[in-house]
């Protein structure tokens, strides 16, 4: 699966090192916690109301809102 992004956005790529930091918008701070290997544990400090998730759950998410609006292709009984 290819990698999605809105229309008119972009990817900006940064390098950091263990506790350096990103602003986001003056708001979302993202943290590099821990570097182990290949694996990246980041913090994300964010207002309530700014919904944050990883990918695969952000999709799947997606994916329910999708069939919920979807109307049923069954034929109605009789």
């Amino acid at each position: 699966m290819g990698v999605w992004f809105p229309k008119g956005t972009r990817m900006l790529v940064l390098s950091r090192k263990r506790n350096e930091q990103i602003v986001i918008a003056d708001k979302i701070i993202v943290t590099i916690v821990d570097i182990r290997g290949d694996k990246v544990r980041l913090g994300i400090e964010a207002p309530a109301e700014v919904p944050v998730h990883r990918r695969e759950v952000y999709e799947a998410l997606h994916r329910q809102e999708d069939m919920a609006s979807t109307p049923a292709t069954g034929v109605e009984g009789t």
